[in-house]
């Protein structure tokens, strides 16, 4: 049994990988879009609300999504098993809440669907997900009761955030304090899957439990004035914590009979998805960082101390391969240079040769690509702001503003993430944009660092089943990083030295736009 699989729990699919660590690839990879299963009433993952603020999803789907996709591999004839263990992700913050009824012991009934068994065990119907920004006045109240806004960021990672658990928990204690009462313990999205799994309560990891508002990194424990400050009794309603690589159990009988687990397989604690992304783009230890292209521009990195933002953009979680990860998220990401693309009217190909002929520094035009209000930092305009010529600035000269939205996104990426001890050596880029020759150029040279381009597509199932496979004890990190999260072959590219002072010499510039803004 060399074989260990990932689950990860994103806000609209679930997607299951699993590799071989004897043959040293991936044996096997599927993925269950929510959109699916139509009758949970969710779109993309999310319960549709009048208040837009609001972002929930119904944690049966979940369940169904897990039964689907597990019957879908059993199907295609993958033999479960020889799986030796599983591990998974989960979307990070979001919270499910149980009653008394959830099992304790593995006892799933085998003749029913695990969507029709969950229903009962709910004491809130739906969970928010990471998405919901409907806690501003619950951050504002668990600040003040707990001692301000630099305490809490000081022990957890992290200022009080809407989208965390904790905020969450609160308004769900005052807007349903009897239902509230009623529940017996609460979940994040990732322990409650495992627990699915388990068919009993297991841990939450250190990792996604740092993205919670109330977890004290340095102590790997509970909070208790946090915890006093966001709801009553809340230490009773949580979880235990654990290390990352904790075996937590044994896959419960109902998956033995009905998809062919053995008996024998491991469960290994669950995790976070950024956590889980971290292990997955093979940024196990510090000295490299991971730049994500994606629809948000993502910076994150493993670090020996839990040292915070003192302007409170990023965040510090803990790493699921020890110690702790930074992590600070831009929202003007692909749409931003998709954007100007249009405004151009160019292909992609266009759009690298423009970024080839324009020279780094791009004459002195910059922008601010804030086409979306921004939460890095807090901007609430939706529309960039340009300083340059005027032919930059009315949209005539669209090369220059090409640059200018790659240019931005790089120097803030490095401005923002400067309060992070550990200096990359090393940038790992994925996404959509990691492509682009010109694009890894042009961070290359704002890092002054070499870049790695990846073509890791489910990082966060990746890096799950890399997790199973090191938490049952079957390899350690460096090699399941050689083996399974290889760059492309000659992706590498180095920094310019000339460039690098031109970036060097544009940052605090940059800096002061974006002050101004």
């Amino acid at each position: 049994m060399n074989r260990f699989m990932g689950l990860d729990a994103s806000t609209q699919s679930l997607t299951a990988v699993i590799i071989d660590t004897e043959q040293g690839r991936v044996i096997g990879k599927d993925s269950v879009d929510f959109d699916s299963l139509p009758e949970f009433g969710c779109v993309q993952g999310v319960l549709p609300n009048e208040d837009p603020l609001v972002k929930h999803s119904d944690p049966r789907l979940w369940a169904a999504a897990l039964e689907k996709l597990l019957g879908r591999l059993r199907d295609e004839g993958l033999d479960l098993s020889r799986v030796k263990a599983v591990s998974g992700s989960g979307q990070q913050h979001g919270t499910v809440y149980l009653n008394k009824l959830f099992p304790s012991d593995g006892n799933w009934r085998q003749d029913r669907p695990l969507k029709e068994q969950l229903e009962p065990m709910l004491s809130r119907a739906t969970a928010p997900v990471w998405m919901d920004g409907s806690t501003t006045e619950e951050c504002r109240e668990i600040a003040e009761s707990a001692g301000g806004i630099e305490y809490i960021q000081r022990s957890t990672g992290s200022p009080p955030i809407e989208r965390f658990a904790g905020p969450q928990i609160r308004k769900f204690h005052k807007n349903a304090p009897e239902l509230y009462e009623k529940t017996e313990i609460i979940h994040l999205i990732s322990s409650f899957m495992g627990s699915i799994l388990a068919g009993k309560n297991i841990p939450i990891d250190f990792a996604d439990g740092g993205g919670m508002n109330f977890m004290n990194l340095a102590a790997g424990e509970w909070d208790e004035r946090i915890l006093k400050a966001t709801a009553p009794g809340l230490r009773e309603k949580l979880p235990a914590l654990a290390p990352s690589w904790s075996k937590v159990g044994r896959i419960a009988p109902y998956f033995v009979s009905k998809y062919g687990f053995s008996p024998e397989t491991e469960l290994i604690a669950w995790s976070g998805d950024n956590p889980n992304s971290l292990i997955g783009v093979g940024a196990y230890a510090p000295g490299a960082a991971v730049i994500s292209l994606g629809t948000s521009h993502t910076f994150f990195a493993p670090m020996n101390e839990p040292k915070v933002d003192p302007r409170g953009y990023g965040h510090v979680f803990g790493s699921p391969s020890g110690g702790f990860m930074s992590l600070i998220c831009f929202k003007n990401g692909a749409l931003a240079q998709e954007e100007i693309r249009k405004q151009a009217g160019i292909n992609w190909n266009q759009f690298d040769q423009y970024l080839d002929n324009t020279p780094p520094g791009n004459n002195g035009n910059m922008m601010l690509p804030y086409f979306i209000p921004e939460i890095t930092p807090l901007v609430s305009r939706n529309e960039p702001v340009y300083r340059g010529s005027e032919d930059f600035r009315e949209g005539r000269d669209m090369p220059a503003r090409v640059r200018a939205v790659v240019e931005a996104q790089a120097l803030r990426l490095r401005l923002y993430s400067d309060w992070i001890e550990e200096r990359s050596q090393l940038l790992r880029v994925t996404g959509g944009a990691a492509k682009s020759t010109p694009v890894c150029q042009i961070l290359a040279d704002v890092f002054n660092a070499p870049i790695e381009r990846l073509e890791i597509s489910d990082s966060a199932a990746l890096g799950a089943a890399l997790r199973a496979a090191h938490g049952a004890g079957q390899a350690d990190w460096p090699e399941l990083i050689e083996t399974f999260c290889r760059p492309v072959p000659e992706s590498r590219v180095e920094p310019v030295p000339e460039n690098v002072r031109v970036y060097d010499q544009m940052l605090p510039i940059y800096a002061e736009l974006a002050a101004e803004a």
